[in-house]
């Protein structure tokens, strides 16, 4: 049946998945996966967002975050011009290409899509986690996604005969990772070789302690709809 791509919102400082979207990597799951991450963020925009080069996530972030303006009046005479999309001075967007040699990289590059270099390197100053434009957090939670979902390793028995299966165990290890994983990253010393452990939602401050897997797998689910929301 051919390929599938977990489509993935990761917020890097808090090793937390905002958003995930399975499926075949097309420009419509690229659209779902930024405007979900819109609303569950607010809408806010990011200090920093970063990508691969796969070209749908510009035309999808351009969609998700410009504004319409009215141009401005020129006091002359005829039609005035019709209102136009404008993305916001704030929002700074760059990707990552990667070149590659018998299977191994050689070479990184990074090329800024929207914003300025100026405004990218103030971000990057007020980054806790990176120096550097990069999606090395991502893939090494991706990494980590595979060790929870044999699914995905590259050689495995352990493959899915329908869509739905793999689509429900991806958003099952993804969220009972936000709220149940501890990252060893992300712990605090509370004395001489102890530590406080901290799941990503527990560091970015979603929940104040460590989910285990029944409380999560049991608790009370809200579907939200035009219509409002409705308990699961």
């Amino acid at each position: 049946m051919g390929d599938n791509w977990d489509h993935v919102a990761f917020d890097p400082e808090h090793r937390l998945v905002i958003s995930v979207v399975p499926g075949k990597r097309t420009e419509t799951h690229v659209q779902l996966l930024v405007q979900d991450f819109k609303e569950r963020t607010g809408g806010r925009l990011m200090n920093r967002m970063t990508s691969d080069e796969y070209p749908a996530y510009p035309a999808a972030i351009f969609a998700a975050y410009a504004e319409v303006q009215e141009p401005p009046r020129t006091g002359r005479p005829g039609r005035p011009r019709k209102p136009v999309p404008v993305l916001p001075k704030q929002l700074r967007y760059a990707t990552v290409h990667k070149e590659r040699e018998n299977g191994r990289v050689v070479k990184v590059t990074t090329r800024l899509v929207f914003g300025t270099r100026k405004a990218v390197r103030a971000a990057l100053a007020l980054s806790l986690v990176s120096t550097a434009v990069n999606t090395v957090f991502i893939e090494r939670h991706n990494g980590s996604d595979r060790n929870r979902n044999r699914r995905k390793v590259r050689t495995t028995c352990c493959f899915s005969k329908d869509w739905a299966v793999p689509e429900a165990m991806t958003y099952f290890t993804r969220y009972s990772y936000n709220f149940g994983w501890p990252v060893r990253t992300l712990r605090v010393a509370v004395g001489e070789q102890a530590y406080q452990q901290r799941t990503p939602a527990l560091a970015a401050g979603l929940t104040d302690h460590i989910w285990t897997i029944r409380e999560w797998a049991t608790y009370p689910a809200v579907k939200r709809s035009r219509d409002g929301p409705s308990r699961l």
